[in-house]
């Protein structure tokens, strides 16, 4: 008998957002921390507007609207010279931007979720050692009264960050190295005139080499930023390690800690305008290391976020990752959880994160060394890889086949917005990520003409079944097409936009996981292609 469906060890953004999507499914975890209240640090800041997408699905994208500020772009500056300045803009359809918002805020509005989902965060209470075999993980928790607690769970997951407990306790291996470079972060105000939020990269460069560099993210607050920059002799100490010789992260209170007169210092060298820092909030030194690991999980214990995965912080990728990784994982485990799981389901995300996670090390590694503008894309492939919308799935064994038609997204690809659709009841037309909010499966049957919807209501029913009643149906309404269907929820692309977004054919069927990827394309609807997708994810 096990006391818990799924323990998850650490309440950073990663395992908050794993214990959210879990508790919005119903199955019972324990968030466990050994922290005892969450870091004040700004420590990963950049939001990206795929994360805001899977806000969006998740069902707290407006909290973090309003809290966030928007991210518009980078001012370069070389030896006090202007460079050229980047704007982050992103093709229309896409709905969100760039955002900035510290970690420690991203914490809270995912704790408050996972809150109003009934859960809540153990502070104080760490994961020591656990065990496994075929059926349950047994595991020893340390307990904020200084006792411990032995507990059984059918899953285990590791958001316990770059020293991973649990990662270490599996015994994977985290290849990689530490950089040699060591910086300072600190939280200030400045009084400069530079537009507000672009970032700020200003450098000293000899001989094309940088020695001296200075990088401000802006913070919500007035001309608020985190401000990196390298580490001044007199602070320079080595950032804590662990048995597996992993380095990174803040160093916390192991040494001295930087003042604003050490960040003003850097300002007076580098600084693209005079200016005075003051409200100095917080301030560390840190170390990055680059690492990854040989898997992302074993038997029922699995890894995500820093626990998987560690690189430099370059384009804000480290805390977006985990959070996909988290949001992946978490519609698996459910099924898993339940019973509904076809063969292979949860090791899938290994077989989908994991080739991510390296993408994401290698791409991050190679822009520190060399420079973004060293990229070999053109600026818009660029700007939409940093954003995380390029990222997918093809090929996964958990992903319909491409198909001879290339209009559209492919199964495995992120499934865009659109807008233009209208309710019969509806005033003004919503967009798709409305219908897809909060949902598991979407499964999406086109009709081009009236005919081709008579099947749907078949179709409808027998997918539902082999889904266990976990996939919602609407029906989308050609431009041409008025008349609605007599019993599935229905929208009427009005404009044409849904059409040419995803370039259906009349009669399609286009399947949306719960994590927002297209899973597989079925022409006509009622052919084999979706029945057996489905029996692929929940057994037949």
């Amino acid at each position: 008998m096990v006391d818990v469906d799924v323990l998850i060890a650490g309440a950073g953004p990663v395992g908050l957002t794993a214990g959210a999507e879990l508790g919005r499914r119903g199955v019972p975890c324990r968030v466990v921390d050994r922290l005892p209240a969450r870091l004040p640090y700004a420590r990963a800041v950049g939001v990206q507007p795929r994360t805001l997408e899977i806000w969006d699905r998740m069902g707290m994208v407006r909290e973090a609207l309003e809290t966030a500020v928007p991210l518009r772009g980078q001012l370069l500056y070389v030896n006090g010279e202007e460079g050229p300045r980047t704007d982050l803009r992103l093709p229309p359809e896409v709905p969100y931007g760039f955002a900035a918002l510290p970690q420690y805020e991203t914490e809270r509005l995912l704790e408050d979720l996972l809150l109003r989902r009934g859960g809540q965060v153990e502070r104080g209470t760490e994961l020591l050692s656990f065990e496994q075999d075929s059926d349950e993980v047994r595991a020893v928790l340390s307990l904020p009264s200084g006792g411990t607690e032995e507990l059984t769970a059918r899953y285990l997951v590791g958001c316990d960050g770059a020293h991973s407990v649990v990662r270490k306790g599996l015994g994977l291996s985290f290849e990689g190295a530490a950089l040699p470079e060591e910086y300072m972060l600190g939280d200030v105000e400045v009084d400069w005139d530079l537009p507000d939020g672009y970032a700020i990269r200003a450098s000293h460069v000899v001989d094309g080499h940088t020695d001296d560099i200075l990088v401000c993210i802006p913070l919500p607050g007035e001309k608020r930023y985190r401000m990196s920059m390298a580490t001044p002799p007199e602070l320079s100490r080595t950032a804590p390690g662990d048995a597996d010789g992993v380095t990174h992260g803040l160093s916390g209170d192991q040494g001295p800690v930087p003042g604003v007169q050490h960040i003003q210092a850097v300002l007076d060298r580098l600084a693209p305008r005079p200016t005075t820092a003051s409200m100095l909030r917080w301030s560390s030194v840190f170390r990055i290391s680059h690492r990854i690991v040989g898997r992302y999980g074993r038997g029922r214990v699995l890894v995500a976020g820093d626990a998987a995965h560690i690189h430099p912080p370059t384009g804000a990728q480290g805390m977006n990752t985990g959070v996909q990784d988290a949001f992946n994982l978490a519609w698996k485990l459910a099924a898993a959880v339940r019973g509904h799981a076809g063969a292979g389901l949860l090791e899938s995300y290994d077989a989908e994160r994991r080739p991510i996670g390296e993408e994401v090390v290698a791409r991050t590694l190679r822009h520190v060394r060399s420079g973004v503008q060293a990229d070999p894309e053109d600026p818009g492939t660029m700007m939409l890889r940093e954003a995380q919308l390029l990222l997918g799935y093809r090929g996964s064994p958990v992903v319909g086949p491409e198909g001879s038609r290339r209009e559209g997204p492919a199964p495995g690809d992120r499934a865009p917005d659109c807008g233009g659709l209208l309710y019969a009841l509806g005033a003004f037309p919503v967009r798709l990520f409305s219908l897809l909010r909060e949902r598991e499966h979407t499964l999406l049957l086109y009709a081009g003409q009236e005919e081709q919807a008579a099947p749907f209501d078949a179709v409808a029913t027998a997918a539902a079944r082999t889904a266990h009643g976990l996939l919602n149906t609407c029906v989308v309404l050609a431009p041409e097409l008025r008349a609605p269907t007599p019993h599935l929820p229905a929208v009427h692309d009005g404009q044409g936009e849904f059409r040419r977004t995803y370039g259906v054919l009349g009669g399609e069927a286009v399947l949306v996981r719960p994590d927002g990827y297209v899973g597989v394309r079925a022409v006509p609807a009622d052919g084999p292609e979706l029945r057996a997708y489905l029996e692929t994810l929940f057994g037949a």
